[in-house]
């Protein structure tokens, strides 16, 4: 088949696009090369954006230099294809308290025009979103141990009240876009699934302090620099390898079973900060040395998906565990390590 991938040279795009290519699919990467987040890591940016693209061109995938903000250039390109996977997102808090315009426009009509498309030419579209479309008011829940926070249940699943607690414009925008989903879902009939994906790692993730934080602990750890916990370190995450998050892109494809799905480890992959530290420190054998800040507005301190509905629906489940996944980065960052300095 032909598979569209909006965002196909950002991080988890680019696994996306090697993952169908590998299945003997055709693969058109749709990215409009933006900076936003790599001019603030302090990496050599326009090498560090070029990575990934270069990468793609390596297996023989060329990539289209275009925004979904742009209707028709989006539909010019999809025409023809079976499958629209899109990852296109603007995903930090950051970004989205400084730049809101930017934050909406990408997420919410991006994600609109993606959806005109698959209505219009009659084809099946997986969405990103984020965990944080369900607010912070989940810390108001949680207990502290020892070295992570506790929640009781564990798991949370899609049923979950959303936009509960202290809002930023990324929650709102990952939120409208699913509502768009939906309604495309109910009204026209489209077959979508949205994906509430809580946080990706793997190989190819140029992570900074705003987005990434398992590949940004990675980075400073392997460059010896410092590693900043903006608040206790006890926040915990069902981490997930971009791979998984690919398999989980086919097994819609496969079923066609619309909806909205965790897609994330659950509590088999779930570990807090402090515990990722430690993780590093028995890969590299190098402790990093850790700094405390104060919290960041709107930063949720805990999520762990219930996948049971990803299971039952689409037979699809995280196999990835972290120390495996975190050595496989770990591994990578020795091969670019000129990038990021």
């Amino acid at each position: 088949m032909k598979v569209l991938v909006t965002g196909g040279c950002g991080f988890l795009g680019s696994h996306v696009c090697e993952y169908f290519a590998a299945k003997g699919d055709e693969v058109v990467s749709f990215d409009n090369m933006t900076k936003y987040e790599l001019k603030r890591t302090g990496f050599a940016t326009e090498k560090v954006r070029d990575f990934n693209r270069d990468f793609l061109r390596s297996i023989d995938i060329d990539t289209v230099i275009a925004d979904v903000r742009d209707a028709e250039s989006l539909m010019a390109h999809a025409k023809g294809c079976d499958y629209i996977v899109h990852t296109a997102a603007q995903p930090a808090m950051t970004i989205s308290w400084e730049e809101p315009e930017l934050d909406m426009t990408t997420n919410v009509v991006g994600t609109f025009n993606v959806l005109e498309i698959a209505r219009k030419l009659e084809i099946p579209v997986a969405v990103c979103s984020s965990i944080h479309v369900y607010g912070n008011e989940i810390n108001a829940s949680l207990q502290e141990g020892e070295d992570r926070y506790i929640r009781n249940p564990a798991e949370i699943n899609e049923n979950y009240p959303l936009l509960e607690g202290k809002l930023s414009p990324l929650h709102v925008s990952k939120a409208s876009a699913e509502l768009y989903v939906k309604t495309y879902i109910d009204t026209y009939n489209i077959e979508a699934a949205v994906f509430r994906l809580t946080g990706i790692y793997g190989p190819r993730q140029f992570g900074g302090e705003d987005h990434g934080w398992v590949a940004n602990f990675s980075i400073r750890n392997f460059l010896d620099r410092p590693i900043t916990f903006f608040g206790t370190g006890k926040q915990v995450r069902d981490i997930i390898y971009a791979t998984d998050v690919c398999e989980a892109f086919d097994a819609f494809y496969q079923t066609r079973k619309s909806g909205v799905y965790n897609i994330g480890g659950g509590s088999k992959t779930a570990i807090s900060l402090l515990q990722c530290v430690d993780i590093l420190r028995k890969i590299t054998g190098k402790k990093p040395e850790v700094k405390f800040d104060a919290d960041r507005f709107g930063d949720l301190r805990y999520f762990i998906c219930d996948t049971s509905k990803a299971q039952e629906n689409l037979g699809w489940s995280a196999k990835t565990m972290p120390e495996t996944g975190i050595r496989e980065l770990v591994d990578w960052l020795d091969e670019v390590k000129d990038l990021l300095k």
